[in-house]
């Protein structure tokens, strides 16, 4: 049973030290990674694409979106690539296939996009505006820069799975980002897997280079423009503004031998070792955004410090992103549906 962590603040501990959670999210995960990566139905010539529209209308409506194919295939995939990269580096060598080098150097120059398109002076400290020029060059030109990191046969999906790529870099109107942005970019990287773009040997490098890479945009976005968090719940959500970061940081780091849950509080810690591990570079770049003591400003991250084992914070991290960003619903009301990830139940 889930205890809402935001009430209780002591309470992912005790989900953490669940050990029946954890073995059955590992069976969940290590059955999931057998299908779900190499498992395509999609055939491009047959299927009839669908640009993702907007399905939740109200809060009731979660129970379905937790029955549908698109909940199904995400948590299915985040589970996957999560098994995929344990006790893997950023920097260890893995394989880099044509279209992943092409989706990277596609993050690259976005990155150089926030460069060229400089925040404009404007009373107002958060939301800069400039955002939305960099969000409208994004939008323009998205389903040209994709079409150029497939192969042609796959060009009939990039309408419906372009949106995924804009939405996952923030909202124009609001000028914030959150998990939801963070969920739409996974599900960009998810669907690449449904219509057979990318395969299960592609896996580890969309979490180590596609996704790392990924998150230095947003995080350059967020600093540049001043982007407020969206959704955030304060010092009772683990972050402003990542989760499945933490998700499959904490992958990685099972069954380190030196750098255990106790120790990413040191700043030391994630200064020396950020370069390797998504877990630490979260942390590291917390520690440049925020002042004071970090039992004060990052509280759940502060408790997850003393479970002992990174295989716990791992299986606690995923039932408590199952709880507190996929089940509510300011974050899900602004998900969209396409013919890849339906509002439609999964069949069983």
């Amino acid at each position: 049973m889930f205890i809402n962590v935001v009430s209780n603040p002591h309470s992912l501990l005790i989900l953490l030290f669940s050990s029946r959670s954890l073995r059955g999210l590992t069976e969940m995960a290590e059955a999931t990674e057998k299908e779900t990566c190499a498992h395509t139905d999609i055939v491009i010539e047959n299927h009839e694409f669908k640009v993702p529209t907007k399905e939740l209308s109200r809060a009731e409506h979660i129970p379905d979106w937790e029955k549908s194919i698109a909940y199904r295939d995400l948590t299915g995939f985040i589970l996957a690539v999560n098994e995929s990269i344990k006790g893997k580096k950023i920097r260890d060598e893995y394989l880099m296939s044509a279209t992943v080098q092409k989706l990277s150097d596609l993050i690259d120059k976005l990155i150089g996009w926030v460069d060229e398109i400089p925040p404009t002076d404007q009373p107002q400290r958060f939301g800069n505006t400039a955002f939305r020029d960099f969000y409208k060059k994004l939008k323009d030109n998205a389903e040209d820069e994709i079409k150029a990191c497939l192969d042609e046969k796959y060009h009939k999906a990039v309408p419906e799975v372009a949106v995924y790529l804009v939405e996952g870099v923030g909202n124009s109107t609001r000028i914030d980002y959150g998990t939801g942005h963070e969920l739409s970019f996974v599900a960009f990287l998810c669907c690449l897997f449904k219509i057979g773009a990318l395969s299960e040997k592609d896996a580890v490098a969309v979490a180590l280079n596609i996704f790392e890479k990924y998150l230095k945009l947003v995080r350059k976005l967020q600093v540049t423009y001043r982007m407020e968090p969206a959704g955030s719940q304060g010092v009772w959500s683990l972050d402003d503004f990542q989760f499945i970061a933490f998700i499959w940081g904490s992958a990685q780091l099972i069954g380190h031998k030196r750098i255990l849950p106790k120790s990413f509080v040191k700043p030391e810690i994630a200064e020396g070792f950020s370069k390797d591990y998504m877990f630490l570079s979260c942390i590291q770049y917390i520690n440049q955004v925020k002042t004071g003591p970090f039992a004060e400003h990052s509280n759940q991250l502060w408790n997850i410090s003393a479970v002992p084992h990174w295989e716990k914070v791992n299986s606690g991290l995923i039932k408590m992103y199952k709880a507190e960003v996929l089940a509510k619903w300011p974050v899900i009301q602004h998900f969209l549906f396409g013919s890849l990830l339906p509002y439609r139940p999964a069949e069983g």
